[in-house]
């Protein structure tokens, strides 16, 4: 199972695992795969006590950064961060932020003990770049991935002249065209099924679609992947690895309260929607009363990224930190894919690994002993 791309890397499997938990991080790499931290939400500040953390209990092994920068974003250009936020909280009309606290308020979230404004997110160019800076100084550090458009050539440029790789995520096409005329090292083909942001096209077609655009660059498969068989079938189609999230969402070392971890286990895979009501972008979620709320006709529409992500900061910090308390589960923000119909139960993410690979195997000798008939 080893590609061109992991040995690149230096890792033993070709299993990308995104997570915005450190430990899982550090787990994943050490079963060898590697773990992507995800950094949207976090400050540079926050994140450098993060990545400190990965690199005192990683050892030798590598792990990866993902950043958001999207293409086209409200403030595009502003590199001054304090600039940029005074300017983006400026466009924010007052009537977005009453209707996040009314429904918060309405399922019994209590407010934070200490004042918590909105802040900007880090899902801009000016902070972006801050995060890169971070990634740079570390050597376990080998990859970093955008998660919306393609990376500023700046930027591309520093990460690839420091000997590590680049790439970005993308949902048509065109945008795989894009990242390799743009001289990424890798491409992350998402299919609409999977969570965070994500197109409209389902895995299954974009996937090869992807892989023959690309030509000589590699390809990661992404959207639709929770067992062994969904990796074999995405790696019969040409792709060097699969880019895993919602898989690790549940496993013993991720962060998630119990209460977030049983609306991921009460989750089918009918129960997940693309709304823009967190970030202001599509974005595949478990579906509750805020994201139907934001879909009513006499509501507030979602802002545009970042501006709708100023509104619901507040929102994840608090359905975070009081994730079982009232029906704060109905207004908690839980990005995941269709496959969360899948996963039922928490396991290790050694054991999540084994499995994969078990099911891998089995899987691939179904379909060698076709050839018997």
């Amino acid at each position: 199972m080893k590609t061109e791309l992991c040995r690149k890397l230096g890792i033993d499997l070709p299993i990308f695992a995104f997570t915005h938990c450190r430990d899982v991080v550090v787990e994943v790499s050490k079963a060898g795969g590697i773990g992507v931290f995800g950094a949207v939400g976090l400050s540079p500040e926050m994140l450098k006590v993060e990545l400190d953390w990965i690199d005192a209990h990683i050892g030798d092994k590598p792990y990866g950064l993902d950043i958001v920068i999207p293409a086209r974003y409200e403030g595009h250009g502003e590199m001054d961060p304090e600039k940029l936020e005074a300017q983006l909280k400026s466009m924010v009309p007052d009537g977005h932020y009453a209707f996040a606290d009314q429904l918060l308020a309405e399922r019994g979230v209590p407010e934070l003990p200490e004042q918590n404004g909105a802040r900007l997110l880090s899902w801009n160019e000016a902070v972006a770049t801050q995060m890169v800076d971070l990634a740079l100084e570390r050597p376990n550090c080998r990859l970093v991935a955008n998660a919306l458009g393609t990376p500023p050539k700046a930027i591309v440029d520093r990460i690839q002249q420091s000997g590590r790789l680049v790439g970005a995520l993308c949902g048509r096409v065109k945008q795989v065209k894009a990242h390799r005329d743009a001289g990424l090292d890798f491409i992350i083909a998402q299919g609409g099924e999977g969570g965070g942001h994500t197109g409209d096209i389902g895995s299954i077609v974009f996937w090869p679609q992807a892989v023959d655009a690309a030509g000589d660059t590699p390809v990661l498969a992404a959207g639709g992947i929770g067992s062994g068989r969904q990796m074999l079938a995405a790696m019969a189609m040409g792709v060097q690895g699969v880019w895993t999230g919602s898989l690790w969402l549940t496993v013993e070392e991720a962060h998630a309260q119990p209460a977030q971890k049983q609306s991921y286990f009460d989750a089918t895979s009918e129960d997940t929607v693309r709304s823009r009501s967190w970030t202001g972008k599509p974005c595949r979620m478990v579906k509750n009363a805020w994201t139907e709320a934001w879909e009513n006709k006499d509501t507030p529409e979602p802002l545009p990224m970042p501006l709708q992500g100023l509104v619901s900061y507040n929102a994840m910090i608090r359905t975070d930190r009081y994730a079982g308390t009232g029906e704060c589960q109905e207004v908690a923000f839980n990005p995941a894919g269709q496959v969360i119909g899948q996963i039922n139960h928490v396991e290790s993410s050694r054991n999540l690994i084994s499995r994969l690979l078990v099911e891998y195997v089995e899987a691939l000798e179904h379909v060698n002993a076709m050839n018997d008939y």
